[in-house]
């Protein structure tokens, strides 16, 4: 799980704050982006024929994707996983659902009964020696055929690696570039299923976003998805 939990408890409360000036660059608010990588996510697992009931967020911050796991992937219980008390009690204020839990990893026992982890710029806060464990922990959540769907920022892409050196965020953050990315997971062990890249268009481009589909296999986008399966 991500290091630095002091420095989450700290910037919990003004961490929309914190993003704005990467979102003035990207032209769009967080939850475009939140909500684009669920709908293409859920794109994919329809293609697999896989409806997961049971989901975790793994580093689940201050919770911006627990509704769009409940709304997009008709998720039926959601446990929200993180390091951070101050953001998790941010994420409880705002979901006020009974069928999500939070939890530290230390508060969370794995069960093997995950049908999908899903991971959103989470790694990149891991110190490297500390990955392959996280990424066994989630291995150990997961059950038989489950699913993890890592998303990581791209260090490939100019305006995103730039966003990133200046990011109060991430000025401890190390990137992941998707051959790291693929090489961690693959290492879970989890069977690589694919990777696809997304957000190509910056805000002054916005008008083009609908052609980001097409592009989703060109290793540019802000961001990228390994979708992996527990073997």
């Amino acid at each position: 799980m991500p290091a630095g939990q002091a420095e989450f408890d700290r910037t919990a409360r003004e961490y929309e704050t914190l993003f704005k000036p990467w979102l003035k660059i990207a032209g769009a608010p967080r939850e475009h982006f939140a909500r684009s990588r669920l709908l293409w996510l859920a794109h994919l697992l329809r293609e697999q024929g896989f409806a997961p009931k049971r989901v975790m967020d793994f580093g689940c911050g201050t919770g911006m994707s627990i509704g769009l796991l409940a709304e997009i992937l008709q998720a039926e219980q959601i446990v929200g996983l993180d390091t951070s008390e101050e953001s998790l009690a941010v994420a409880r204020e705002a979901a006020r659902n009974p069928s999500v839990q939070f939890a530290t990893p230390d508060g969370y026992s794995p069960r093997g009964d995950i049908d999908l982890v899903f991971c959103n710029g989470v790694f990149h806060h891991i110190p490297v020696a500390e990955r392959p464990g996280a990424m066994n922990y989630v291995y150990r959540c997961l059950r038989p055929g489950g699913l993890i769907a890592m998303w990581e920022n791209n260090p490939w892409n100019p305006v995103h690696a730039l966003a990133m050196k200046y990011s109060e965020i991430d000025k401890n953050a190390i990137p992941l570039s998707p051959k790291e990315s693929r090489q961690l997971v693959d290492s879970g062990p989890f069977q690589i299923i694919r990777t696809d890249f997304l957000f190509f268009v910056p805000g002054y481009f916005s008008w083009l976003r609908p052609l980001e589909r097409r592009l989703h296999r060109i290793p540019l986008g802000a961001q990228y998805q390994v979708l992996g399966r527990k073997a």
